[in-house]
Parts: structure tokens; sequence; C-alpha cells
């Protein structure tokens, strides 16, 4: 049965990369079929809004969609439009896999991690207040209880699911002595039902640290809002950087799957922009959806493709188009 994903194209390269996962999954036979709307820069300018209601509906329908980088205007009193899809969706996993691939340049091998990074709250949750007599302003950065113990729950789940032997909780719990308490303790309160796998737990600054001298060592971290977010990215750096890395916003009713680069305005329409990133992240929403051969092949084929330094693009050390790097990878997929 096909299944219905709302598509959001997104700004700058968006409608580029999200052009060559529609031309791939149409080339693998994939059963989905996408109702493409948008959100961003692009929305604001053509109608006024950076979420369209109509975009809203669609999501709610389907429940999966796959999104494209987007721009939120800076400095004009917008909201991350990011930000505000989990929010209104209550997607409180971000999972963000890194993994080394052959033919993609990195400092280090046999990296296989993924952090979980708490998505609703924290310092990302808009708890802001300024005084504009003093020129203060405050950041409030909100743990609770609930959210800390089901992104560490979504933690242990996964990499109970994969096999995986540790999950290590990142904090600042010397210093953040209330929130690190409270998401440490969800930490051990979890880890009591996975007496199997080891619970580790690393203050934030050290973890850093250790994963530029030995990302080996991690299987699944999980960290809250700002922390994730940091470490998400330092670690998509340890493999190759985020134009090769897959990301996720998950939900217990929705998901919305994403590249998380940008949007890259300066080589936008150039045929210069790299997809992998965003089939990377559509071959995470397959497995979600249970099409897992769908998945494999794809893998298998953008894999192969990476191997050739020639049929990469120019972010990559290679000349190929974003069309050519599309067409190499079918090419694969269907031998």
């Amino acid at each position: 049965m096909t299944k219905t994903v709302t598509l959001i194209k997104g700004d700058g390269i968006g409608p580029e990369i999200t052009e060559a996962v529609k031309t791939v999954f149409k080339a693998a036979q994939v059963p989905v079929s996408w109702e493409e709307e948008n959100a961003g820069q692009t929305t604001l300018a053509e109608c006024g809004e950076l979420i369209p209601s109509s975009l809203i509906e669609s999501i709610k329908k389907n429940k999966i969609a796959l999104k494209g980088p987007l721009t939120t205007p800076v400095g004009k009193g917008f909201k991350s439009v990011n930000v505000q899809l989990r929010q209104i969706f209550d997607l409180y996993q971000n999972v963000r896999p890194c993994v080394t691939t052959e033919g993609v340049e990195s400092r280090f091998k046999d990296v296989n991690l993924v952090i979980f990074r708490e998505n609703t709250e924290g310092l990302y949750a808009g708890l802001e207040f300024f005084d504009e007599r003093l020129q203060i302003s405050d950041s409030v950065a909100r743990v609770t209880w609930e959210g800390s113990y089901r992104i560490v729950k979504a933690a242990f789940e996964y990499a109970d699911r994969m096999g995986c032997k540790k999950v290590t909780v990142v904090h600042k719990a010397n210093i953040l002595k209330s929130a690190g308490k409270l998401f440490l303790k969800a930490g051990e309160e979890v880890s009591k039902d996975y007496p199997h796998i080891e619970l580790d737990d690393k203050i934030v600054d050290n973890m850093c640290m250790q994963l530029v001298i030995k990302p080996q060592q991690f299987d699944v971290v999980v960290a809250t809002n700002l922390f994730g977010d940091i470490l998400s990215d330092l670690c998509a750096g340890l493999v190759g950087g985020l134009g090769v890395v897959s990301g996720a916003n998950i939900g217990d009713e929705v998901a919305i799957f994403e590249a998380v680069h940008g949007t890259a305005p300066d080589i936008a329409g150039q045929g210069k922009a790299n997809p992998t990133a965003l089939l990377r992240s559509a071959i995470m929403m397959l497995h979600h959806m249970d099409l897992r051969e769908y998945a494999d092949a794809i893998d298998h084929a953008i894999n192969e493709t990476l191997k050739h330094k020639e049929q990469c693009t120019g972010d990559l050390g290679g000349s190929a188009t974003t069309e050519e790097f599309t067409n190499f990878v079918i090419e694969k997929i269907k031998k």
C-alpha cells in the first residue's frame, strides 16, 4: 500500500535536494506518494506566513514528513521554524546517527554512534525575559522529569533494539546542580529496566574531549537540548560533516525527517548541492515506516557511490552535479 508523506521543499538548495530524493524514490519504486508543502523564508515572502496552516494540517494527517533546510529570518522577532514544528507536534526526540563512510574523508575510522537530543525544552524552550531598562536578558533552561525520562527511555529502547552495549548520559551536574541531577536521575531510573546495557555518564566538556580523542568508545549518547545540539554537530564533524549525516525529529504520533545542514543560498540553483544528508534522512524515514527493503537498497547505492570521488559533488572533493550524483545512485540501485 502506498503511504503519503508530507514533503517540505525548504529554502535555498532545498528544492534541488528534495527533487533528488523524489527521483531516487521513483527509481527504487518506493511505495510513497508526496504531498508537497513548504515553510520558512519562501512561504513568508509568498503568503506572509512562516508556517502555513496547510502544512500543519498535512503533517497532522500524514504523521510523517521529510523536510529540506529552512531559513528563519534573523533579527526580526521570528521564532525558529524548526523549533516551532518540534513543539507543535511534541517531537521530543532529535536523533542523529553519525557513522564513518568509506570514501568520505574524516580523521577517524569505525565511528558508529547516535545522538539522542531532548528536543522540546531546556534552553530552547523559548522562556526568555529582557529587561530594557537594565539591558539584561534572562534565558530559562527548563528541564522536567517527564522530558528527561522520555528522552532517556527512547535512547535505551534504541540501544536495546539495535544491540548497543552502552548509553552515555551527558550533563553538567557539577555546575547545574538541579537540572543536571534531574537528568542523571532519569538515566539511573530508566537503566534499571535494561540491566544488559551499561549506563555511562559524562560531564559535557569532558564528553567533547573524549569524542575528539576516541569517538569509537561511544554507542548511544543522550543529552539535554543545548548540549545535544552542540554534540550532534561535533559528531557530524567526526564523520565528514553535516552534508553526509541524517536527522530525525520523532514524537509519539508524528515524525519529521530532515537534512540538518543549512540552506546554502550561495550555491542554490547551480546544481552543486549534495543530496546525501537528505537521502540518508529519507532512509531513516523508510526504516521508521517499516519499508526496510527499500531503505537498505538506497543506502547501499549511496555508500557505493560515495566510494568513487569522481561521482561525488564538490563538497566531497568530486566534480559531479546534483543531478549526476543522483543518477550515479540510481544506477547502483538498479544493479
